[in-house]
């Protein structure tokens, strides 16, 4: 069984989904692997290294393999090429790509989301959205240390004592946390908040003071916060105004997958801050936790520079790479039969794991809040079990 690397064709993206040092790891499980030329060059890796690792380089590969693995999912026309009964192993943000969850369907292609493995203990392999969380919070503290013209740490010098930056990170997700534990090492004095009560000892254990607002906490499922209340939301910024003021630079990073983020700081709250700060909106693609942030630019509002975020890991596409490799490779082994140094791809849709991140299969949409997007139900007839009228 052929395994594909797809080179990537979306604006933008410098990842690649497989990495050659990996490549053994499928090799040794009975599958054959091909990757499109070029498909790492971006992720600083050339044809020869693959080959060297035991792939082929093929142009192509994927109309020609039963699994297709990307980053990004695969354009209509790519999807149309493939192989019947493929499966296709990527992102695939179905509430942005419900027509591209169509044409999988009808073409008889079996793909798995990335982004909905669930966020279960045995699962944490796989768990693609954390790993890229994790480049995606690194980046966004070196690039607020970048935009910011003075020093993040202290600097005690004959000429006289400089004191560190105060740095603000709002969310402790994955991102958020590591965004805290980068800014730290760096020097700066951080302080940060989240919704979730738990967060407050996560927070402190990376070495940041953690802010308490006194609200009520929202605890959601797999780790998420849950959607707060438009007067809590208002209540909040409140409480955040002044520490947000008191900034040098701040970080957002709440987000939650397949839903717009929350809106934690309007404009005036960034005015207010002093000339010279440094805003880093890592949700801006998502709507933006900052009023006026622009994904994949710089915009002034008041006296900070506000930077949006736009497909962050892929700015590091070398780490960034190595990790979702290794968390596709992790979820096809969960999926992998070897038969006589055979491999073949075998979901076992009665895993959890496996059906959870199922879109489609076998001419189905097998994720159902996707498919109730696109296949609604019809309207009930009230009048199908009453009399007839006269």
């Amino acid at each position: 069984m052929k395994i594909a690397v797809a080179k990537e064709t979306r604006d933008g993206e410098a990842r690649v989904a497989m990495v050659p040092e990996l490549v053994r790891k499928l090799t040794t499980q009975g599958y054959q692997v091909a990757v499109e030329p070029g498909a790492g060059r971006a992720a600083l890796h050339a044809d020869e290294e693959y080959v060297e690792a035991g792939a082929s380089i093929e142009d192509d590969a994927a109309s020609t393999a039963e699994v297709v693995i990307s980053v990004q999912p695969l354009d209509p026309a790519r999807v149309r090429r493939l192989r019947g009964g493929a499966a296709t192993v990527s992102f695939l943000p179905v509430n942005q790509e419900l027509a591209l969850v169509g044409d999988l369907r009808d073409a008889g292609i079996t793909s798995f989301a990335m982004e909905l493995v669930p966020r279960i203990s045995r699962a944490q392999s796989m768990d693609a959205l954390s790993s890229q969380a994790l480049v995606a919070g690194y980046r966004c503290a070196i690039v607020a240390a970048g935009l910011l013209h003075r020093f993040f740490p202290q600097n005690m010098t004959a000429a006289g004592t400089i004191q560190p930056a105060k740095v603000v990170v709002l969310g402790a997700g994955v991102a958020g946390l590591q965004a805290i534990a980068t800014a730290k090492r760096l020097g700066a004095v951080v302080s940060a908040y989240d919704v979730r009560a738990a967060a407050a000892e996560e927070i402190r254990s990376v070495g940041a003071k953690a802010i308490e607002l006194e609200l009520e906490t929202l605890e959601g499922a797999g780790g998420y916060a849950r959607e707060m209340t438009e007067d809590r939301a208002a209540r909040q910024r409140d409480l955040l105004a002044p520490h947000i003021a008191a900034a040098d630079a701040l970080i957002t990073t709440a987000a939650v997958p397949g839903r717009q983020a929350p809106m934690l700081v309007t404009a005036a709250m960034v005015e207010a801050m002093r000339p010279g700060s440094v805003v880093v909106d890592l949700a801006a693609e998502t709507g933006g936790n900052v009023e006026g942030s622009v994904p994949g630019e710089v915009v002034r509002i008041g006296n900070a520079q506000v930077w949006g975020g736009r497909n962050v890991p892929s700015q590091m596409p070398g780490p960034a790479s190595r990790l979702y490799a290794q968390n596709v490779v992790n979820l096809l082994t969960l999926m992998t039969v070897t038969d006589e140094g055979v491999g073949r791809l075998v979901p076992d849709f009665a895993d959890e794991i496996v059906a959870g991140s199922c879109v489609t299969h076998d001419r189905e949409i097998r994720h159902a809040p996707t498919r109730e997007a696109i296949e609604p139900s019809p309207p009930t007839d009230h009048l199908t079990d009453r009399e007839p009228q006269q």
